[in-house]
């Protein structure tokens, strides 16, 4: 779960960097401000991933991504995107950890 987390995160980060290039031709200091600060947030919140407080602020920090939109309007379809990938990440995560917690407390074969 938490390696899909932050691979979802550090693949936005990236996202949001290339963003930030667009941004700078056509808006002011305080839409690229709020970019980078955006972008730093969600490359420390990979390195929370461990405990829950990583996801509930990942999941908001998708709201934000969406939300830059306003700046950058393909970040709408790319926030939705990566949003989807989100939830699948924690899903999928949690299945596969319920499948090696499975496995891990199965007695073995005599």
């Amino acid at each position: 779960m938490r390696v899909l987390g932050s691979a979802v995160l550090a693949m936005e980060f990236l996202v949001m960097g290339f963003a930030l290039l667009l941004a700078m031709e056509n808006h002011g200091a305080l839409a690229l401000a709020l970019g980078a600060a955006l972008a730093i947030a969600i490359l420390l919140t990979a390195g929370v991933m461990r405990r829950m407080t990583g996801w509930y602020l990942g999941s908001l920090l998708q709201v934000a991504l969406i939300a830059y939109g306003v700046v950058v309007p393909a970040m709408y379809f790319l926030g939705g995107l990566f949003a989807v990938l989100w939830v699948c990440a924690f899903y999928i995560g949690r299945k596969g950890e319920a499948i090696r917690a499975a496995l891990l407390t199965k007695p073995p074969r005599e």
